[in-house]
């Protein structure tokens, strides 16, 4: 099973994201992100064994000591870069707090033996995909330039989920697996 760790959005927030999304996604054929699977990554697993799921579950359960994070979601931007990009992104603040959950999600995960994310964590919220170089983004470059920058504001996150992704024809389906509460 092809696992990841995230946070969920607010429906107000999600309502906000899609709003854009639905004027943005005319101008150019990419993979647009599915409302329904909206989310900030914490960090991808990969493949997990069935067998020892109870297990993962069972020590992600010590990440719920901690109070809510703020989360603050503005602006669209490219990864890697504007110039040749393959993800269309709304940036997310990272808060000690979030990082602070990233770092602990790391260590609880270095503990099951999986090797410690060699990335940076830079919080995202993948809008599209953008699968050929070839494509042309000129309309969707204009229609971002043309808006002022999106600001879908600040919020609290109770807790956190693990994920399940399942590839699909029409791009990969997010299931929750289970949720983790912050008891503070």
């Amino acid at each position: 099973m092809r696992l990841f760790t995230g946070l969920a959005l607010p429906a107000e927030t999600e309502k906000q994201i899609a709003d854009l999304l639905e004027t943005l996604r005319p101008t150019a054929p990419l993979a647009w992100t599915r409302v329904g699977n909206l989310h900030v990554t914490t960090r991808f697993i990969g493949e997990w064994p069935e067998e020892q799921l109870e297990e993962l579950k069972e020590r992600l359960t010590t990440l719920q000591e901690r109070s809510p994070l703020s989360i603050s979601i503005s602006g669209i931007g490219w990864f890697p870069n504007p110039h040749s990009p393959r993800v269309l992104f709304a940036g997310v603040r990272a808060s000690e707090d979030l990082q602070r959950l990233v770092s602990d999600t790391n260590a609880v995960l270095q503990t099951l033996g999986l090797a410690p994310e060699e990335k940076a964590f830079r919080p995202h919220l993948t809008l599209a995909r953008i699968n050929k170089s070839s494509v042309s983004l000129a309309a969707l470059r204009q229609s971002i330039a043309s808006r002022d920058s999106p600001d879908f504001g600040d919020f609290l996150v109770s807790g956190f989920s693990l994920f399940q992704s399942k590839p699909g024809p029409g791009g990969s389906i997010y299931t929750r697996l289970a949720d983790f509460r912050f008891l503070q």
